[in-house]
Formats: C-alpha cells, structure tokens, sequence
C-alpha cells in the first residue's frame, strides 16, 4: 500500500484510495480530448460530450465489475454492498471530469475560448499524474528521487497523451 510513507502532518490514505479512479479519469478525459474538434461552435457540445463518455465508460465499467464479481462469487449483483462497492470505484473517475466539464461550458459562454479550455483540462489532468507518479516514486525509493522520476515518468505519459491531439489534427 502505499501508505508505508507518510510525512507526520500529511495524512495520503484518503487521496491514496481514490488513485485508481483518479488516474483513471485523468487518462480518460486526456484520451476523450484527442478526439474532441477545435471548433468554435462545438464548446457546449465537447463539455457534454466529455461528460457523457466518461459517465458512460465508468457506469460500463462499474457494471462489468458487478457482474463478474456475481460470476465469481455466485451472489447477487444488486445488493446494496455491491452498489457501494462499484460507486465507491467509480466516483473518483467522474470527479476529474469536471473541472473540463465546467472548462468547455465556460468557453461556450464565452469566457474563455475553447483551446483554453482544452489547454487547461490538458494541464489539470497532467498534475493528477503528476502527483500520483511522485507518490508511486516516493514510497517505492523512500526519497524525492524517485519520486522526481516517478513524477517525471507519469507525466511524460499524460503530455505524450496531450501531444497526440495535435499530432493527429
């Protein structure tokens, strides 16, 4: 776990239990981002795009996680343990998407424009594995230089992934 590690006055259980959901999102709305036009007139329709695919990707995933743990275990897929469970997975997935979310529906307003938008959803979702490659790093090494590499490495594969948008457009 990665828990080992903990500065005295920083307690990283909670963020730690999100990882998974977190890092998730952050790759899902960089991905999702790829494909979204720089159109002018599709501000609105990105931000509920982006919203919409993520919900969908994460309710699909939440869904094949019930049943196959039904398949596995023979119990009831609708309990409310189960339901807890998968919520409990999916909550922290659609958390990152809403800073891009309300991003492109600011740009649809006109308070910012869509590239804006699109640069500043890159970067927020590039800090979150950012800070999540630190984390890996310092609790494997025990010390900031994994953590710098760690931080370095995830964040190399969110750029990498923010690069592709306008290699491919």
């Amino acid at each position: 776990m990665l828990s080992r590690i903990r500065h005295p006055h920083l307690d990283w259980r909670p963020v730690e239990r999100l990882a998974f959901g977190l890092i998730y999102g952050a790759i899902l709305v960089l991905s999702l981002l790829m494909a979204a036009g720089e159109s002018t007139d599709m501000k609105v329709k990105t931000a509920l795009v982006l919203f919409g695919s993520v919900l969908a990707v994460t309710l699909a995933r939440g869904f094949a996680e019930l049943v196959a743990h039904a398949i596995e275990t023979g119990e009831r897929m609708l309990t409310p343990r189960a339901l807890c469970s998968a919520w409990n997975g999916s909550h922290p997935t659609l958390a990152v998407v809403v800073l891009p979310t309300a991003l492109f529906l600011a740009a649809g307003l006109g308070l910012c424009s869509s590239g804006l938008a699109t640069l500043l959803s890159q970067a927020y979702c590039i800090a979150i594995l950012v800070l999540f490659g630190a984390r890996v790093g310092w609790v494997i090494g025990h010390g900031p230089w994994l953590g710098i590499a760690g931080a370095l490495f995830a964040g190399a594969i969110g750029s990498a992934l923010a690069a592709m948008k306008y290699l491919l457009q």
